[in-house]
């Protein structure tokens, strides 16, 4: 299912007002205790919000913040579709696996790799 209206509104109101979203999406921390999660994919960041203990749809703050140059996969569906950021491992729903694509991809075309680097 996509994330809200609401919950990106929320979102947006936790970013910096000068970004645009480009992707949302949740995921959960393997093994944690408080394991809800938001990814949001902006212009600027790659920024992690916390739901909170109560409610795993609504964010409640910024746990982690990184610029927007990192890959965020791969992800590994051999199982559940897994990935790694940061040193943490990440699930996620099907659904979402293309969603990390794209942010993904987005950030390659945003640095080709130069095909010729001895020219």
């Amino acid at each position: 299912m996509p994330v809200s209206a609401g919950v990106r509104k929320r979102i947006k109101e936790l970013l910096d007002p000068d970004d645009e979203i480009h992707y949302v999406f949740p995921a959960d921390v393997f093994g944690s205790t408080n394991p809800g999660v938001f990814f949001a994919v902006t212009r600027k960041t790659i920024t992690i919000l916390t739901t909170g203990y109560l409610s795993r749809k609504m964010p409640k703050r910024v746990v982690s913040t990184t610029l927007r140059n990192h890959r965020i996969g791969p992800v590994d569906t051999s199982t559940v579709p897994w990935f790694k950021f940061n040193g943490v491992d990440y699930e996620i729903d099907d659904e979402y696996i293309a969603v990390v694509h794209a942010a993904d991809a987005e950030i390659m075309r945003a640095k080709p790799e130069d095909p010729l680097p001895d020219l």
